[in-house]
């Protein structure tokens, strides 16, 4: 068996409209497709990260919550890459988004930090 990689991360989020601004355009994804499933009453928006991974942003009608912050059970978080974790903390924070202190990876010692989506869900941005 071998994985050649991830090919996508799906995001249910409880008001779509809302995430889909965040995602396009506080963060700046790009839509690569978007279509509204009339069978399930639900939306998936399609977006580039960086010109390879796909996020799949979904809607459901009235998901149940789910713990969200990074040091709970099941998947911990989404990270990012990018060439400058303080130019990019400071670009969020200039479009309203609360982030956390940079760190330092003790292992890598390579830069990064914490923000969340509309949903609570942690965002990390990570120096590579």
């Amino acid at each position: 068996m071998e994985f050649k990689g991830i090919h996508h991360v799906a995001i249910i989020c409880s008001d779509y409209e809302k995430s889909k601004r965040f995602y396009v355009d506080t963060l700046g994804l790009k839509i690569v497709n978007e279509i509204y499933r009339q069978e399930r009453d639900s939306y998936k928006l399609d977006l580039e990260v960086g010109g390879v991974y796909q996020i799949e942003l979904f809607s459901f009608p009235n998901p149940p919550e789910r713990p969200s912050t990074p040091e709970d059970q099941g998947l911990r978080h989404l990270a990012f890459e990018v060439d400058d974790v303080e130019k990019v903390k400071r670009e969020l924070e200039d479009r309203g988004v609360e982030v956390e202190d940079v760190r330092i990876d003790p292992v890598t010692e390579k830069k990064f930090t914490f923000f969340k989506d509309p949903d609570q869900l942690p965002l990390e941005i990570y120096e590579i």
